[in-house]
């Protein structure tokens, strides 16, 4: 196979990923505000917000900045899964608090750690890579 023809094909992979990308993001952003609504129907008949309910619409937030953040820029921050993810499990936590184990309750605790942990370090390297693209911008001039 040629060169010219092997380049066609990697345009062709290309275009249908961004395009399945771009509609799945759109659905799942549609999807997210739809849940956020009937979320906030649900706590307006049951006439009562909780700490945990805060948190979950909070997530629905989080959820929609993360596709808005895709549209603007076309990639997703790693860090925003992240701050999801702890944001769940802070969740969780508020829930099942009453209930829970004092070991399953550290364990939370230190995935929540442990993902803090990660997201700071992916703001660094996201700060590096950003130092990289003004320099290397700097040095075409």
């Amino acid at each position: 196979m040629d060169k010219n023809k092997l380049t066609k094909i990697m345009k062709g992979l290309h275009w249908t990923t961004t395009a399945s990308e771009r509609l799945l993001l759109s659905i799942i952003g549609i999807v997210t505000c739809i849940a956020a609504v009937r979320y906030l129907h649900s706590m307006y008949h049951n006439m009562d917000i909780t700490l945990a309910d805060l948190f979950m619409l909070f997530i629905y937030v989080e959820i929609i900045g993360m596709v808005g953040a895709f549209y603007s820029t076309t990639r997703i921050p790693v860090t925003l899964p992240i701050i999801i993810a702890i944001t769940a499990l802070c969740r969780l936590i508020i829930m099942q608090s009453k209930d829970m184990n004092a070991l399953l309750l550290l364990s939370e605790a230190g995935a929540i750690l442990i993902l803090a942990a990660a997201a700071y370090v992916m703001s660094l390297k996201d700060k590096i890579s950003l130092e990289k693209i003004e320099k290397f911008s700097d040095k075409t001039k």
